[in-house]
């Protein structure tokens, strides 16, 4: 008898999440590990997230292959590779009280014989793992978002890449700042953490870092552009995260509103430092948000690496029973720790630490 697993991808797609994928596959169906472990699986990957898992009809074949994809080995053999996710994402929240779907959702994993869900996802997304899990359903997390704001782990899949890529393209935007004598203002994501702006920024020598866990004063960010230019700067690069925002005022939304889950929608910080600095300041200033360029690309080895570790750990929790809890990177080392500990806060950039 074969135990039948899901897994889905849900929230921001970035890369390592196929890595994970794909070893967790290809640790579910060894069958070297079948005389050890005492159990055999089958894989279903269900397609677009929690909105695929919302909307499928269990009843109707059509419907079925619309919204699953049944994974093998030589489905899976060259994922690892690619950025993204081949299983497709969503940004719903099934509990939101304006349209409630969770229901649907609980009576579709029971009709599709699942035994147990593996979801890779962010704060958000393991939120709604949690509270299927608190409904019934076995649920196992992976962490996944370039933020890197989930507490409980010092890793979550695809931040590293994404710190990478803001890297390469600051080393770009080098060329054409220094060509003109140029001010770039470049925005990185990052929502209410700024590790992605921190990182990125002492990676890429970036002049000034702005984060959301320190107001910054604007006084100061002009100040210190005029000492680089009093030194024969030719340009300088500020790099902000999209939820930084200036003492004494609130963060910048790119437009009203919120998600299902509640959150703004932030972004364009960048292009209001840049008003203020050309406001100040002689000469030519730029703004650019970097945006979903951070999401994209090919994983870095070291999220391939992860996604292997990530995905076999995954199953390893599944074999022992270990529901309820995410796949964690503490101290060096792979564990687990319960999906309750690891939404109780974000994790976030100690300045203090820092400086």
């Amino acid at each position: 008898m074969k135990t039948k697993i899901g897994v889905l991808s849900a929230g921001g797609d970035c890369p390592g999440i196929n890595s994970a994928i794909h070893w967790l596959v290809i640790s579910a169906l060894d069958k070297d590990l079948v005389p050890i472990r005492g159990m055999m699986f089958d894989i279903l990957g269900l397609v677009d997230g929690f909105k695929g898992l919302a909307e499928m009809k269990p009843d109707k074949k059509e419907s079925i292959k619309r919204w699953t994809m049944p994974l093998n080995a030589d489905i899976v053999r060259t994922w690892d590779r690619y950025g993204g996710t081949r299983l497709g994402t969503s940004r719903i929240n099934p509990f939101d009280s304006r349209k409630d779907k969770s229901d649907q959702i609980i009576k579709n994993i029971k009709k599709l014989g699942l035994e147990a869900l593996v979801v890779i996802g962010g704060f958000d997304s393991l939120g709604v793992a949690y509270k299927l899990y608190k409904e019934g359903v076995k649920v196992i997390g992976i962490p996944k978002t370039i933020d890197r704001d989930l507490s409980e782990t010092e890793y979550t899949l695809g931040f590293d890449s994404a710190v990478n890529i803001i890297t390469q393209d600051i080393d770009r935007l080098r060329i054409t700042a220094g060509s003109h004598s140029r001010i770039f203002i470049v925005e990185t994501m990052g929502r209410r953490a700024g590790w992605l702006a921190l990182e990125g920024g002492e990676a890429s020598g970036a002049a000034i870092i702005l984060i959301p866990e320190h107001d910054f004063d604007m006084e100061r960010v002009i100040e210190l552009l005029r000492i680089q230019k009093k030194a024969g700067k030719r340009y300088s690069i500020v790099l902000v995260s999209e939820a930084a925002k200036p003492r004494g005022m609130e963060a910048v939304h790119e437009r009203r509103g919120r998600d299902s889950f509640g959150n703004h929608y932030l972004g364009g910080i960048g292009g209001f430092i840049a008003g203020e600095v050309e406001k100040r300041m002689t000469g030519e200033v730029r703004y650019v948000a970097l945006r979903h360029l951070q999401r994209g690309g090919v994983p870095s080895a070291y999220d391939r690496r992860m996604g292997r570790k990530f995905g076999i750990a995954a199953i390893d929790m599944i074999v022992n029973d270990d529901f309820g809890r995410m796949v964690s990177l503490k101290h060096g080392e792979i564990m687990s720790v319960p999906l309750k500990k690891a939404l109780e806060r974000l994790r976030l950039v100690d300045v203090d630490q820092v400086l």
